[in-house]
């Protein structure tokens, strides 16, 4: 049992609320600048973070009080004083570089034909599911379908690029990137037979403007020049082939020097959709240069992980039994279908605080 004693040192060292204090006053003196709106979407990062401090700040300052009224002999009990304090320190762990930023995540089905490209889907269900229970918004950019015939009328994904937007949503997923293996009985096959499909998971951070310009420019080796992009606009299609409009709003962006290929098209004008595109481009350009000090550039150009057995992170198992079990944590739950469902949360804690 933690002692109020802990709980205070907490508070007051790390979290440094006279630190989260003096950045939003910085912040919002900046927002009553004449110009602060001629850049709309930087002003809206600030006052995004301006609100995302005021809330941990009143979170902070709830729990003061709270651990000042039990050491008085008043207010809730020691459990559930902790379990307040428990919340606020896994919070802790989450204190990366963009660990606070929106998050795009990228699901591309292994080999297996149907099995994988529909075990993609149920993958694509799980995250959209669990991003609604943490109160985050989900777009999908870009989806490249599949065959048809699923369970449930489920269509096939060959590949699917989602926006998701939410407080640390990058911090919570992002360990999630890896190879997820499905055991169960092909719903594709006549016999019944036990089907083994593996999906790669890749989770990058979406970079704010003020953060890209910190990254540096040309001396850094952080340029993105417009003589490196292979723009293409094609028209938005949905499955079977059914276009979604009859323009070619949807915009691919292929980044010659490294061969990244991007691309939205859930836009209905051609200018947002290239601006998608050009997020993600980003976001993938910044994990390249983020490991290029240890592989070359032909190593990690497109998938980084092989989708083979040897690198998953995660296996769900349907059939001879029902068991999901992260292989890195070791963490497991016999409610399969609840996690597919989107119960992720126990998963997520785990990797988070897993070394």
């Amino acid at each position: 049992m933690k002692s109020l004693n802990h709980a205070s040192r907490i508070w007051e060292t790390v979290f440094d609320i006279t630190g989260k204090e003096k950045k939003l006053k910085e912040l919002e003196d900046e927002s009553v600048t004449p110009d602060f709106w001629n850049n709309n979407e930087h002003a809206t990062e600030v006052q995004q973070e301006i609100s995302e401090i005021k809330n941990e700040i009143s979170a902070l300052e709830e729990i003061k009080k709270d651990i000042t009224a039990f050491a008085e002999g008043f207010g809730e009990s020691r459990e559930d004083l902790n379990k307040k304090i428990e919340k606020l320190e896994f919070k802790t762990y989450l204190s990366g570089k963009y660990d606070k930023n929106n998050a795009i995540l990228e699901i591309f089905s292994g080999a297996g034909g149907q099995d994988s490209q529909d075990w993609s889907t149920m993958l694509l269900r799980m995250y959209e599911r669990y991003c609604n229970s943490k109160g985050w918004k989900t777009e999908i950019l870009h989806q490249a379908f599949g065959e048809g015939g699923g369970p449930e009328g489920r269509i096939g994904t060959k590949s699917v690029t989602i926006e998701i937007k939410g407080s640390h949503a990058y911090g919570f997923l992002k360990k999630e990137a890896g190879v997820h293996r499905l055991v169960r009985l092909s719903p594709f096959n006549s016999q019944k037979l036990r089907h083994t499909s593996f999906a790669l998971v890749n989770v990058l951070p979406e970079i704010k403007d003020s953060e890209l310009s910190a990254l540096g420019g040309p001396a850094s080796g952080w340029e993105i020049r417009p003589d490196d992009l292979k723009i293409d606009t094609f028209k938005a299609s949905g499955p079977g082939g059914q276009y979604v409009n009859k323009t070619e709003s949807a915009v691919r962006i292929t980044h010659i020097p490294t061969g990244i290929v991007v691309a939205s098209q859930t836009e209905r004008l051609q200018g947002k959709n290239k601006d998608k595109a050009m997020k993600i481009l980003v976001a993938k350009l910044y994990q390249l240069r983020e490991e290029q000090h240890v592989k070359e550039i032909k190593e990690i150009k497109g998938e980084n992980i092989s989708v083979r057995f040897g690198n998953q992170i995660r296996s769900y198992v349907l059939h001879p039994y029902k068991m999901v079990k992260d292989l890195r944590t070791l963490y497991e739950a016999s409610d399969a279908e609840g996690v597919l469902d989107g119960d992720l949360e126990k998963f997520i804690e785990a990797e988070i605080k897993h070394d």
